[in-house]
């Protein structure tokens, strides 16, 4: 009997052998697919972990100093400080955030219009490739708060039967025009609640409310998650908290040495500024007082929310990563207040990082973008990017580990909007509007081109403050290099050729 079961025996422990042999294949052969999932984390301690991301809107490097909870991740985590974003405009940055890709790839290059904003952004098919629904798809509860991109509207059906909520997200809840802080609709999944002018209805008040429960109750799920909460501060009209009116008296805007300075050798838009006016003075600085009031509230927020991490256990498993959609310039080459020029000012936005096995008080002064975002929250997550992504991931940048081979640019492309009605980042007459342009950002030197003709040159060594346009020094030779880098950056397409694009040449 013993005798006529035993090749059964074998052949089915043999089968079963053969099964888990082929299991483990596919799971490593799974690693490195597109699109592919593990249950580890990068880090590789088998659990995934969360990520919180606050987005901000408008916020440059000089507000940081007034935010004691942003400083202190400065002190907990990693500093990216020479991050960029790919314009220095809220919906295309906002877009190149969430898909990892450059406007030429995601077709959004302005705030309205049929290159720009949320119609575009639709249009385009770029809904399809944000992190959300891959970090749906990799087991995470997701969620999105505040801010999504211009022209969005909570009520907005896109051919459904009720308020659309965009897939790949668990909890939703973004507003339209949030700008005043008072009197707007959420969209709140798929239903559309209206906030009045009550002290707590104060819009980053409300998101942090909402963050905070949506910790809460992915912890009592036991799932990992990844959350943005994007705020509207400090975007004009700077509207800050009732409790901090009048925190800040007699602040003034800070004075670079780019501060109601002409460029020389000035591209043709910038030529008619005239010196800032002392009343013009005196409003950057009451508007900067503003901003500094303004995102008292935000820095507030993330306090809370490392407290409730905290209180949930959930602290040392978790990312916050903190960062800004565009920089703004304030008096600096006489530009009246706003943004969208290739300078510093407007492109190069704080990102600082905590969690898992993130050095404490480090700096990264590899060149960074916000296209890297995307495929950094998949990766973290255990995901590998889709080809399409033209960022690379920071994760090992972040945990101090070194990368072999870097980029040696940064690209920055910018349209001129042809309305400005609705638009509120348009510039008034007299900022200094520039034309489109397309630049590019290295460790020491920032070159631009205009549509109309007009180049700029600026070595950051000599000249950090971006003050004198040397294009006309340059010889032939450097011209011609400079131009293949940036025609090549320009028609890159995936993280591949975007990596192979980004190597100046000689």
């Amino acid at each position: 009997m013993f005798g006529s079961r035993r090749p059964r025996v074998l052949a089915a422990l043999c089968a079963a052998l053969a099964i888990a042999m082929l299991a483990s294949c596919n799971n490593k052969m799974g690693s490195t697919a597109e699109g592919a999932t593990s249950d580890t984390d990068a880090s590789g301690s088998g659990t995934k972990p969360n990520i919180v991301y606050v987005l901000t809107d408008d916020l440059a490097w000089n507000l940081v100093k007034y935010m004691p909870h942003v400083q202190e991740m400065q002190k907990k985590g990693t500093t990216f400080s020479n991050f960029f974003a790919t314009d220095s405009l809220c919906c295309p940055s906002r877009t190149s955030i969430l898909t990892g890709q450059y406007p030429h790839n995601t077709g959004v290059f302005t705030n309205s219009g049929d290159d720009g904003g949320y119609r575009a952004f639709m249009k385009k098919g770029n809904e399809k490739k944000t992190f959300g629904p891959a970090m749906q798809r990799a087991g995470y509860r997701t969620g999105f708060m505040g801010k999504y991109l211009n022209g969005y509207q909570p009520g907005d059906k896109n051919g459904t039967d009720k308020p659309y909520v965009p897939s790949g997200w668990d909890e939703w809840d973004v507003a339209g025009e949030g700008y005043n802080e008072y009197n707007y609709d959420l969209n709140e999944n798929g239903k559309v609640v209206p906030y009045g002018k009550a002290p707590q209805d104060y819009l980053t008040d409300v998101l942090s409310k909402k963050a905070t429960s949506f910790i809460g109750s992915s912890a009592e799920e036991k799932k990992p998650f990844m959350l943005e909460v994007a705020t509207f501060a400090p975007h004009g009209p700077y509207t800050p908290a009732p409790r901090h009116k009048g925190k800040f008296p007699g602040l003034k805007a800070p004075q670079t040495d780019a501060y109601d300075k002409a460029t020389v050798n000035a591209p043709e838009w910038q030529r008619s500024l005239s010196p800032l006016t002392s009343k013009e003075k005196k409003g950057i600085d009451r508007n900067f007082a503003k901003r500094a009031r303004s995102v008292q509230a935000v820095d507030e927020m993330i306090g809370q929310l490392e407290k409730t991490l905290e209180d949930k256990g959930l602290a040392d498993n978790t990312y916050i990563v903190f960062g800004s959609d565009n920089g703004f310039h304030m008096g600096e080459h006489r530009l009246r207040t706003g943004k969208q020029t290739a300078y510093d000012t407007d492109i190069n936005v704080p990102l600082m990082v905590t969690g898992p096995d993130v050095p404490a008080g480090k700096k990264v002064s590899q060149l960074a973008e916000n296209v890297d975002l995307n495929p950094t929250f998949q990766d973290l997550a255990g995901v590998d990017s889709p080809s399409g992504v033209d960022g690379r991931s920071l994760n090992d940048l972040m945990h101090g580990r070194t990368e072999d081979e870097w980029r040696d640019a940064v690209l920055v492309e910018h349209h001129k909007a042809k309305s400005k009605k609705g638009d509120p980042d348009a510039a008034p007459k007299n900022a200094g509007d520039p034309p489109t342009y397309a630049a590019m950002r290295t460790d020491d030197s920032l070159y631009v081109e205009y549509t109309d003709g007009e180049r700029e040159f600026y070595d950051l060594d000599s000249d950090p403050e971006q003050l004198t346009n040397r294009e006309a020094s340059l010889s032939a030779e450097q011209r011609a290099a400079l131009h293949r880098t940036l025609t090549a950056l320009q028609r890159c397409k995936g993280a591949e050729s975007c990596q192979d694009a980004s190597r100046t040449q000689s």
